[in-house]
């Protein structure tokens, strides 16, 4: 068995479980039948805000630390020794903060974790090309044909990388090694905080078998809740099913059903996917079940997507409006635009009808607004002759940004109102 040292990354013949390294005497080894012959990574960063944050305030390296919003907020990122007492990422704070009363809690700096992710992701990128991020703090990676280049095995080089990671930014990464996408993100999730997880074609249908049919990427829970029905809770289960009989059952997920429950995905990395969606949403200090009020909260919202659309040169064609009701039951509704759209009037005269509809004296307690279907912004909001008021409102919205690009974005704001009562989080 093939076996390295993830601290000096020196080799050894050595497969004995526990064995330490004889160059560093570091316990992190190592070892994998197929170790060097994978080259299909998923990477993610060990509880990333708080990693960061703990980063930055040696003081709370052993305490446990929530990132999130006030009580009436969820939990954004828990660090480990707050996981062990059982928060979890979602869970709304009061019960995070019942579980570990002794947490330090503190609101989420997007602006400080993009940065330290871009940081990351520079390094990722001088191991490969082909790295396709899948949120801030997790990617893909390929690393078929860096042999040469590095000098040395897709294994040897990942291990680099997390240390390089670890020293020059000061935050952990765990590793999934696999042949293909669906094995790595598996992998990775095995063996965490800076874990370094390998599943080869071997072992594949064997450690697949028991596993529960909700590792599935796209299996949520109403389909779990129809397998079950069906008797399948195991991935295992699925293969005694042909692929005709799966999506005659399950429509055109049981193709994935079939391949993945046999180890098979032949999707590949894409370095340029980008991001599948821009939103903002707010959690309020206290329930709103008045429509009126609610769309006055949906309007600032929309402004903060339209901005990050702007600015990141997309556009969306499909209008997305997520509510939670004061019972934590999440309400989605979407809408399909002939064309994609930038501007913030748009997303609001979309998505307004979709909240009154949901304001039927429900109390909520979040509300949200996103754009999909993301495409480059150069077909965004065409001219309509025979609706010319539309390229008016483009003006419009196009002047007040060159206001607010001079003087702040305070300096011009549209006649709607906004709400105090709520704490943002985007």
């Amino acid at each position: 068995m093939t076996a390295f040292c993830r601290d000096c990354l020196a080799e050894a013949d050595d497969a004995t479980p526990g064995a330490r390294c004889r160059a560093c005497g570091s316990p992190r080894m190592i070892r994998h039948p197929e170790l060097h012959d994978l080259s299909l990574a998923h990477i993610d960063c060990d509880a990333f805000y708080a990693a960061v944050e703990k980063r930055d305030d040696p003081s709370l390296e052993d305490k446990p630390l929530i990132i999130g919003g006030g009580r009436r907020g969820v939990v954004s990122t828990a660090c480990y020794v707050a996981r062990m007492n059982g928060v979890r990422s979602a869970m709304p704070m009061f019960k995070a903060l019942k579980l570990c009363p002794d947490a330090t809690v503190m609101r989420p700096n997007m602006r400080k974790y993009a940065a330290v992710s871009r940081e990351v992701r520079a390094l990722m990128l001088e191991t490969t090309p082909l790295v396709e991020p899948l949120s801030i703090d997790e990617a893909f990676l390929d690393l078929s044909g860096t042999r040469r280049l590095h000098k040395r095995s897709p294994a040897m080089t990942l291990a680099h990388l997390a240390r390089t990671v670890e020293d020059s930014i000061g935050i952990t990464l765990s590793i999934g090694l696999s042949y293909n996408k669906f094995l790595a993100k598996l992998a990775s999730d095995l063996d965490k905080p800076r874990g370094f997880q390998v599943i080869g074609r071997a072992e594949a249908m064997d450690f697949l078998a028991n596993r529960p049919v909700s590792d599935i990427w796209g299996v949520g829970k109403a389909l779990q809740k129809k397998l079950a029905r069906n008797g399948i809770s195991r991935i295992g289960q699925l293969r005694r099913l042909p692929e005709t009989e799966l999506v005659a059952r399950y429509g055109s997920i049981g193709r994935r059903l079939a391949a993945f429950s046999r180890g098979d995905d032949e999707r590949s990395v894409k370095p340029n996917a980008g991001a599948k969606s821009i939103s903002s949403e707010t959690t309020f200090r206290t329930d709103l079940d008045d429509a009126d009020t609610l769309a006055k909260v949906l309007w600032p919202l929309c402004e903060k997507v339209s901005e990050r659309l702007k600015k990141n040169d997309l556009a969306g064609r499909t209008i997305t409006l997520k509510m939670k009701t004061a019972g934590f039951a999440t309400r989605t509704r979407s809408h399909s635009l002939p064309y994609p759209t930038q501007l913030a009037e748009v997303l609001y005269r979309e998505a307004e009808p979709l909240l009154r509809r949901e304001a039927d004296g429900t109390a909520f307690r979040l509300i949200g607004i996103g754009a999909t279907s993301l495409t480059g912004a150069r077909d965004a909001d065409p001219p309509d002759l025979l609706d010319p008021r539309k390229d008016r409102l483009k003006q419009v919205e196009q002047a007040m940004d060159s206001v607010r690009a001079r003087f702040g974005g305070e300096a011009i704001v549209k006649g709607r109102g906004f709400s105090g009562s709520r704490d943002d989080k985007d």
